[in-house]
């Protein structure tokens, strides 16, 4: 049984790997800075399955708080109209002396929608309402 002699070599650089954390690590996070401010919701439908969501917010951190804020609104408008599902098609993000915009845009629909970017509706709203982020 030699194959397993070499396991004690092969594993300890590993094992080394997984000692104490280095001693300059903080021990605490750094802090955040302000709370999101969610300035409100705008909602368009473009056509029959087809709907623009215009969402606002102060101290966002960056174009990513803005997209999760977009397809909260999206997941709950998609239940509002008794569907079950959205699918991504495009957020445009930018930002105008400290308040962030975002203008989305996804079809809605009853069934799973083709495509890599699709919400499951009400796992969505209830993700974003654990997280605290505002839904239409």
């Amino acid at each position: 049984m030699r194959r397993f002699a070499l396991a004690p070599v092969l594993f300890a650089p590993l094992l080394a790997a997984c000692g104490a954390a280095p001693q300059d690590a903080p021990d605490a996070e750094a802090p955040e800075g302000p709370p999101p401010v969610y300035e409100g919701i705008e909602t368009r439908l473009l056509d029959g399955d087809l709907v623009n969501f215009r969402v606002a917010m102060r101290n966002a951190e960056g174009p990513v708080d803005l997209r999760l804020y977009a397809e909260c609104a999206a997941a709950q408008y998609t239940l509002i109209r008794g569907y079950q599902y959205a699918r991504h098609l495009r957020t445009n993000v930018e930002e105008e002396g400290g308040i962030w915009l975002a203008d989305a845009v996804y079809t809605i629909s009853p069934g799973l929608p083709a495509g890599l970017q699709t919400i499951d509706a009400a796992f969505t709203v209830e993700t974003c309402e654990r997280a605290g982020v505002p839904t239409v």
